[in-house]
C-alpha cells in the first residue's frame, strides 16, 4: 500500500462528482455509478466513495453500497444495513471483502477500518497458504463454495462426487448392456 499524505477534501467537487450527479439528474443511476467506479479506480475520492455508495444503495445493491462506505467516516442506519449485506454476501470471508474494496480505498492508508480488514485479509491469505484453514469448515461460506462442491477441501469425496460417479458407472453400464443386446439381435448365434 502506498504512504500518500492525508489531504482535506476540496469544498469544489470533483468533475466525475459533478457529472455524475448530472447523471443522477438524469434519471442515468448506471451511468453515475460506472463513471465513479471508474473515478475511484484511479485516485480516491471521499465524496465520490460516499456518493458511490448513495447510488448503490439507491439501486438496492446493499453489498456494493456497503464496500464503498466500508471506506468513509459516513455512519447510520443505511450504511449499517448495507455493510452488514456486503459482509453477508461475501460470509466473512476477510479477503474477498478486502478486494471487493475499491482500489483507491486499498492503496491509502490511514482507515482504521479498512486498516483492519486489510489485516485479516493478510491473516487469512498466510493461514490458507500454511495449509491452515482460515475458518472452520463451512462456516460462512456461500455459493460454490458450500455444500456441492467437488471436493470436501480436506482431500476427501463429498456426496455430489460420489453421486456423481455412481452415475457414471451406471451409464457405462447400461451402454455395455445395450451394446451385446444389440449385437444379439444383429448376430444370429
Amino acid at each position: 500500500m502506498s504512504q500518500e499524505p492525508q489531504t482535506e477534501p476540496s469544498s469544489q467537487p470533483s468533475s466525475a462528482v459533478q457529472r455524475a450527479r448530472a447523471d443522477l439528474d438524469a434519471g442515468r443511476e448506471w451511468k453515475a455509478r460506472e463513471r465513479l467506479v471508474g473515478h475511484l479506480a484511479g485516485e480516491f475520492d471521499a465524496e465520490a466513495l460516499e456518493l458511490l455508495g448513495e447510488v448503490n444503495y439507491a439501486m438496492r445493491d446493499l453489498p456494493a453500497a456497503g464496500a464503498a462506505w466500508f471506506g468513509t467516516a459516513r455512519r447510520g442506519k443505511d450504511v449499517d444495513e448495507a455493510v452488514e449485506a456486503w459482509r453477508e454476501r461475501h460470509g466473512d470471508h476477510f479477503a474477498q471483502m478486502w478486494s471487493s474494496l475499491p482500489r483507491s480505498v486499498r492503496e491509502r492508508d490511514g482507515n482504521k477500518r479498512v486498516d483492519a480488514l486489510h489485516r485479516r485479509a493478510e491473516q487469512d491469505r498466510a493461514s490458507a497458504t500454511s495449509g491452515g484453514s482460515p475458518r472452520p469448515p463451512g462456516a460462512g461460506q456461500t455459493g460454490a463454495g458450500s455444500a456441492g462442491s467437488a471436493s470436501s477441501g480436506d482431500g476427501g469425496l463429498d456426496a455430489a462426487t460420489v453421486i456423481a460417479l455412481a452415475l457414471a458407472v451406471l451409464f457405462v453400464a447400461c451402454a455395455v448392456i445395450g451394446l451385446v443386446t444389440l449385437l444379439g439381435w444383429l448376430v444370429p448365434g
